[in-house]
């Protein structure tokens, strides 16, 4: 069994790659936004959005994660939305 410091050590590198992931995907994001406010399309796109849970619950090797990776995206989608109507200038209801 590994010392418990190695494990967290390990999951603090994880956690830094993760950081960055979000950064880059946040200003994925605003790029997005950007073309939707020059399209005149909305923040929300229920039916894209459901199409990324369910690709990325598709990617997992581990079976029984599939509720929480897609929890995870709901959450990283609406942090999305929300720096999206912050770009455009919008309340929350637009979401």
């Amino acid at each position: 069994m590994r010392e418990l410091e190695t494990i967290r050590a390990e999951l603090d590198g994880v956690d830094r790659e993760l950081v960055r992931l979000f950064e880059a995907r946040m200003a994925l994001c605003r790029e997005v936004g950007e073309w939707k406010r020059a399209h005149g399309r909305p923040v929300l796109d229920a039916g894209r959005e459901e199409q990324v849970l369910a690709s990325r619950a598709a990617l997992l090797r581990e079976p029984g994660l599939e509720e929480q990776v897609r929890e995870l995206f709901r959450l990283l989608m609406a942090q999305s939305r929300q720096e999206q109507l912050r770009l455009m200038g919008e309340g929350e209801e637009h979401a």
